[in-house]
């Protein structure tokens, strides 16, 4: 361990994230990328979520023990949250003795959508429940997910046959503090617009992970009704996918084949070609605790059309959210407007494109150094 952050110098940092992959893993590289600090990453690839967080604390613990043994005690740990993160700490206690550790909350299974009415995953939650506890100060990736899962943790809580403890979320909100993802948006900002008017109509994409939260399902209905009812537009997919769509999907998805442009996984320059040519961008998610690839279609200049819920009114600034969100209900009612009169949709988020930079590396990085520096000064003193 060095003698750093109480002089100002740069800490050493181990990062541990148990799902290296995506979104996690654009985090974590970004740390590694933008921050002035040392931060070295302990990792599994991201798969089977499930065991990640419910077994990937005795493999995590093994890598970070053979981190520290090659590279000497760090002076933070930062632990993402897709791992009982109490039972790491434990189990690599000899080697990490007191260093200090954050929790970085990405996600949490307390307030994650069920699929078809499935009970939610206590066992999840208690894992995350007690990574909380055990972390010196909890970070999360938004305030929305902050608020909805600490306003949520008692009443979990209390459901216990004995000992409750929601007295102890009090402490959990004390350490806590919101530090957004970093994005890697220059790319999509310095990107010269390419789009040109369609007499087929605007180019609606979609960019984001294949998964019931995203409701993928509710967004082909409405492009399905809005085709139905003759309404021009065209559509490009290109999020992560599992290799079979359900049937349901399947269905839609040929009613829709006349417009579909694309329909394919990309690389990331391409995908930042693809979002620098379209026109819209439409959410209809039931779960989101930040939200990438709304502020990247937004950096490449797209109109965003969003729920007025979940992470959504704290990505887009106030002056742009009639402009934007839309109302439980009017998804559909909301994009038919856009896509009516796509130059006008384009003037009532003048200057979006540029405010969203405001989620850039560039901007939060500050965020997550000056958050290190403090907490290795208050441990030392």
């Amino acid at each position: 361990m060095s003698e750093a952050g109480a002089t100002g110098e740069p800490l050493e940092v181990v990062v541990v994230e148990p799902w290296y992959g995506g979104s996690h893993r654009a985090w974590a590289d970004g740390l590694v990328r933008h921050s002035k600090h040392q931060i070295r990453l302990v990792t599994h690839p991201d798969r089977f979520w499930r065991w990640r967080l419910r077994g990937g604390a005795v493999t995590l613990a093994a890598g970070l023990r053979s981190d520290i043994g090659a590279h000497g005690r760090p002076d933070e740990l930062v632990v993402s949250s897709l791992v009982h993160g109490a039972a790491l700490l434990g189990l690599a206690r000899r080697s990490i003795e007191a260093v200090p550790v954050v929790a970085y909350v990405h996600e949490s299974q307390l307030r994650y959508p069920t699929i078809d009415g499935r009970a939610p995953d206590t066992d999840a939650t208690m894992a995350n429940w007690q990574t909380l506890l055990a972390a010196d100060a909890v970070w999360w990736n938004s305030a929305y997910h902050r608020d909805t899962v600490l306003e949520a943790l008692p009443t979990f809580l209390d459901a216990a046959p004995d000992l409750p403890q929601s007295g102890l979320v009090a402490a959990v909100e004390a350490k806590s503090r919101v530090v957004p993802v970093g994005v890697e948006l220059e790319a999509f900002l310095g990107a010269e617009r390419t789009t040109a008017p369609s007499v087929d109509g605007p180019l609606v994409v979609w960019n984001q992970r294949w998964e019931h939260d995203k409701d993928p399902l509710g967004w082909l209905r409405i492009m399905t009704r809005l085709a139905d009812a003759g309404v021009s537009f065209r559509l490009a997919l290109a999020g992560e996918r599992p290799r079979e769509r359900d049937r349901d999907a399947s269905r839609l998805l040929d009613r829709l084949a006349d417009r579909i442009e694309l329909d394919t996984f990309l690389d990331r320059d391409a995908y930042r070609d693809l979002l620098v040519c379209s026109d819209v961008f439409l959410s209809c998610a039931r779960h989101e605790f930040f939200g990438i690839s709304v502020v990247e279609a937004i950096a490449a200049g797209c109109v965003p059309v969003l729920p007025d819920a979940l992470s959504h009114p704290e990505l887009i600034p106030d002056r742009w959210h009639d402009a934007v969100l839309y109302q439980p209900g009017r998804a559909q009612e909301a994009l038919a407007e856009v896509l009516a009169d796509i130059d006008a949709a384009r003037s009532r988020v003048a200057g979006l494109r540029q405010a969203i930079e405001r989620w850039s590396w560039s901007r939060v990085i500050d965020d997550y150094d000056a958050g290190l520096t403090a907490l290795s000064e208050s441990v030392s003193r």
